[in-house]
């Protein structure tokens, strides 16, 4: 049932919701202190530029955290586990190591002992990486299908408050008062979500009588072979639920690799047009204190608004609908880096350019965060978000470092056109992934701006580099304006309902669908 818009933006005044942003904010907490905030310091030692650029490489733990999720999703710890539950448990011990490390961290000499620093960073980044993986299985666990939504960008907007304090106020405090201050300053700051695993309520899951049933069989077949004795058996048929499981059980599903195409190419596009537009700030002649002010400042206050809208919508208009208006609107936001280009040094176009990327990229990665988050079966909710979400660094690491090449073959507008026509190729995922819109599934103008929208997008890709005629006008048509009439195609039939049931209407905390 559709919701009202003061019922939607009353879902972030939900206790849990709030509780979400709080984790959030103790997530986004450790990044910026492995990186720029990292960077700054260690140039201020006089580090020279190849060892801080070698820094980069703490941050692979963020990559591969879906390695050792499976251990935080099955593995019990001693006592606390049976005092607190799964989550809290593996909540409270990580986060009370980072805090310990970040400490360490801030401690150390990097002018004297770079490499001791080297480490702890890595420390602190494999830490972080691993409450990410707790704190999204726990968002996850905790919150209805129906504020999964609100949840989104509850979390993203204390992500981005976080990432505020940890690279500008840290840069504050110390300039003020030193380095192990500012550090200090920020593991304190990590109590937050701390406080959050002590005092909240731990997720309630039921793993279905499939799931178990699964792993039951898996297991005697194990515990039959003769080449496998004892607790060797027992280890295996562990590691067998623990990690083979999860993939196993997202393979099974109709239609799932062009899932994890339309995850990795989601915000591909908004990844690509962000690695240069710093470079196309300063090449059409921007100082940098004109940058700093409209593109962080203007920018962060217009992320914040995306990412809170977007959740809001989301729950009104539910995930399906809002995944695929908020990516042609980011698509159209990225269109406004074309305008930048061709107005060189404008404020004011600066500033519109800006504002519309930043909106509506906040948007989107709610929607995606909260796609994401319906997708995952509860009874492995860590490893499989962990998986996802991993996929989703593959465009802002491996396609946007293509982007300057491309920018220097083609120039700044066809650039920026190349990368916004590029975008239509989501839209053919979506229609691998996405549910059919019926006609009663929202208001007539909707569909029609919607349809409008990805027309545009397809007819404006027009560069050497991607031919324009990316969809036909029957094949737009057919997506946009009759989406409804794609279920009688028998992949949609098979296989785009069942994500479309976990999306919006599936399970809660409280149960673990298995189909």
């Amino acid at each position: 049932m559709k919701r009202s818009w003061s019922a939607a933006f009353a879902a972030y005044l939900d206790r849990r919701v709030m509780l979400v942003l709080l984790l959030g904010f103790s997530s986004g907490l450790p990044l910026l202190l492995t990186f720029s905030t990292l960077s700054a310091w260690l140039k201020s030692e006089g580090i020279s530029r190849s060892a801080i650029g070698a820094f980069a490489l703490v941050g692979t733990p963020y990559a591969l955290k879906f390695l050792w999720s499976p251990l935080i999703d099955r593995l019990s710890l001693p006592v606390l586990t049976r005092r607190m539950g799964r989550r809290r448990s593996w909540g409270v011990t990580i986060q009370c190591l980072l805090i310990v490390a970040i400490l360490a961290l801030g401690a150390t000499d990097p002018a004297h002992n770079l490499w001791v620093t080297g480490c702890l960073a890595l420390g602190v980044a494999f830490l972080s990486a691993s409450q990410d993986i707790v704190i999204d299985a726990y968002r996850v666990e905790i919150l209805d299908p129906a504020s999964q939504g609100p949840g989104a960008g509850a979390v993203q907007t204390g992500y981005r408050l976080a990432m505020l304090a940890s690279g500008a106020g840290a840069l504050f405090v110390a300039s003020a008062w030193g380095w192990f201050a500012a550090y200090a300053t920020m593991a304190a700051l990590v109590a937050v979500g701390l406080a959050v695993f002590l005092f909240g309520p731990e997720p309630a899951v039921v793993v279905s009588p499939a799931t178990r049933e699964r792993e039951e069989r898996a297991a005697a077949f194990l515990a039959r072979r003769p080449d496998l004795h004892g607790g060797t058996a027992r280890l295996a048929g562990w590691l067998y639920g623990a990690v083979v499981c999860p993939f196993a059980e997202f393979m099974s599903r109709p239609v799932w690799w062009a899932v994890l195409l339309f995850v990795v190419g989601y915000k591909t596009g908004e990844a690509m047009a962000g690695a240069m537009a710093n470079t196309l700030y300063i090449e059409s002649g921007f100082a940098l204190e004109e940058i700093a002010w409209v593109s962080k400042i203007f920018g962060f206050g217009a992320t914040i608004a995306g990412t809170l809208i977007g959740g809001a919508l989301i729950a009104r208009m539910g995930v399906m609908r809002a995944l695929l208006l908020f990516g042609v609107l980011q698509s159209v936001g990225n269109l406004f880096y074309v305008v930048q280009a061709m107005a060189g040094h404008n404020v004011a176009a600066l500033a519109v350019c800006v504002f519309a990327e930043n909106l509506t990229a906040g948007m989107a990665g709610s929607a995606l965060v909260a796609y994401l988050s319906g997708l995952c079966n509860v009874a492995y909710t860590a490893t499989q978000y962990a998986l996802l979400s991993s996929l989703t660094a593959v465009g802002r690491t491996l396609f946007a470092s293509t982007s300057g090449w491309l920018a220097d073959r083609f120039g700044w507008v066809d650039f920026f056109l190349d990368d916004h026509g590029g975008d239509a190729a989501r839209f053919v995922a979506f229609a691998l992934v996405g549910p059919p819109l019926p006609n009663r599934a929202g208001p007539a103008w909707l569909k029609r701006a919607v349809g409008r929208l990805i027309l545009g997008d397809a007819l404006l890709t027009r560069s050497k580099a991607m031919p324009a005629k990316v969809f036909s006008f029957a094949q737009v048509k057919a997506v946009t304006g009759r989406t409804g009439a794609l279920s009688e195609a028998p992949l949609w039939r098979g296989g785009l309902t069942y994500f479309s049931d976990r999306t919006d209407q599936s399970h809660g905390p409280q149960e673990d669908s298995d189909r």
